[in-house]
Order: C-alpha cells, then sequence, then structure tokens
C-alpha cells in the first residue's frame, strides 16, 4: 500500500469514527444535565467518569498516532483492539448508558425503547454464547486467515473490523455483566461458564498468534502483539470476573453495607 493511499485511508476512516465519538460524549453528558434536573438525586458522578473514560480509550484506538501506526505495526494494532474491543466497552457498560436513557427519554420513547430492550432480538444479541461466538470467532477468523492482511489494505474492511471489534466487545460485556435494566436475564452460573470459556479461548488465540504470525506480520511484532494480547487481556478479563462474582456476592448474601456500593 503506498503512502499517499495509506494517509488518504488513514484520515478518511479518523474522521468517520470520530464523528460519532464526539456525538456519544455530547449526548451523555446533555442526558447527565437533563436527568439531574428532573430527578432529585443526581446521577452518580462515576459513571460520567467511566463514560467520557471509555470514549477516551475507544478515541485512542481509532484517532491519532496509535492508530496511525496499528496500521503497520502489529503491537500497536494490539494495544489498540484492547482499547477499542475491551476496556473501552467495559468502562461503557458500567456508565449504565440504557439506564441513563431510560431516565432521560419522554414517557413515550422510553417504553419504545424499553420495548426494543425486551424484545426478543435483543434477548438473542445478548445471549453469552452469541456474544462469545461473534466476539472471540470473529478474532480467530480474522488473525487465522487472510483477512487481517486485507484489513491492513482497504478502507471499508478497515471501517469494517473496527466497528465489529466494538460492537462485538460491547455486546459481550452486557452479555456477562447486568448494569442496566435487561429482561432477559440469565443465571450466574451459565454466564460464569461462558465467561470461562471466552477467557480461555482469548488466551489460547494469543499464544497462537504469538508462534503463527498472521500473514503480512513478522515474527517478532507477532509474538510482542502475541504477549501484549495475552497479558492485557488478562487483566481486563479479570476486571470482568470480579464484577460478576462481586454481583454474584450481593445477590446471594446482602449485606447492609454492600447496599451503598454500586457497580
Amino acid at each position: 500500500m503506498g503512502a499517499n493511499n495509506h494517509e488518504n485511508i488513514t484520515f478518511i476512516t479518523q474522521i468517520f469514527f470520530a464523528v460519532p465519538l464526539v456525538l456519544a460524549m455530547l449526548w451523555y453528558i446533555i442526558a447527565v444535565i437533563v436527568t439531574s434536573r428532573r430527578y432529585k438525586k443526581k446521577w452518580p458522578l462515576h459513571r460520567t467518569f467511566f463514560w467520557v473514560t471509555g470514549i477516551l480509550c475507544a478515541s485512542i484506538a481509532v484517532i491519532g498516532p496509535l492508530a496511525e501506526r496499528a496500521h503497520m505495526d502489529f503491537s500497536s494494532h494490539m494495544i489498540s483492539h484492547l482499547l477499542l474491543g475491551m476496556l473501552a466497552p467495559l468502562l461503557m457498560v458500567i456508565s449504565a448508558p440504557m439506564t441513563l436513557a431510560l431516565r432521560t427519554l419522554k414517557v413515550n420513547h422510553a417504553r419504545r425503547l424499553s420495548f426494543l430492550l425486551r424484545s426478543r432480538q435483543t434477548g438473542i444479541l445478548t445471549n453469552p454464547i452469541f456474544t462469545t461466538l461473534i466476539n472471540g470467532g470473529g478474532l480467530w477468523l480474522i488473525y487465522t486467515t487472510d483477512i487481517y492482511m486485507l484489513i491492513q489494505q482497504n478502507m471499508y474492511l478497515i471501517l469494517l473490523f473496527h466497528g465489529h471489534v466494538f460492537i462485538a466487545g460491547y455486546l459481550f460485556t452486557i452479555s456477562i455483566i447486568y448494569i442496566d435494566p435487561t429482561s432477559h436475564r440469565k443465571s450466574f452460573v451459565y454466564r460464569s461458564f461462558i465467561l470461562l470459556i471466552a477467557v480461555a479461548g482469548h488466551g489460547i488465540l494469543s499464544k497462537y498468534i504469538y508462534a503463527h504470525p498472521p500473514n503480512g506480520v513478522t515474527k517478532s511484532q507477532s509474538e510482542t502483539g502475541g504477549l501484549i494480547m495475552y497479558y492485557g487481556g488478562d487483566a481486563i478479563e479479570l476486571v470482568l470476573i470480579f464484577i460478576l462474582c462481586f454481583q454474584w456476592y450481593k445477590a446471594t448474601r446482602p449485606k447492609d453495607w454492600l447496599q451503598d456500593i454500586v457497580i
């Protein structure tokens, strides 16, 4: 891929992602202002912090120096993957955006959103088995075939890749931990079992990448990228495991002091 073509692709993709990220940031802040004026109980400050931090993580992954290097350096690509597909979704899920939307919208619009969240289609999209398949399965498909090399050469595939990584990561996260209200609840045992499978699959893929470089990636970069994916993924997954276990503990052995801690 020529230098000029690479620069054009990078510029266009960064503009494409900048717009929704800025809009998401503005929407949340405006919604916080509206709901805090409407209700006596103010929207928790830590929720806003998590949303803003999540947006920043996603922005770093797709806009700026890291995003530019990710097209040429596999290690940078893996850091971008962890930020966009794991850390940003986790932080944004913890910020409870659907709860905020339901509090902010007018009654008729809130009812429509609530109906959508209760729909059968939403139940399928948030089933842990489905989200694990599109999240982990998608990564296996990308890094063990020629798809990764094709992504680096095509602007539309780059957009599709980043969109898939974030959406799949977000759906997986909301299918494992319930921060927002959900009508399609699965048991803690079920979610824990699927999470363990997902964590194992992610770890195995990291080791596979370490030993078998994707097409177009040098062995040294593949080894570094595999290590970043393995240890960085473990760190984020530990937070996810902690939240799930903490919620499980609260549900089975509620204590007075636990009622004041909200995750």
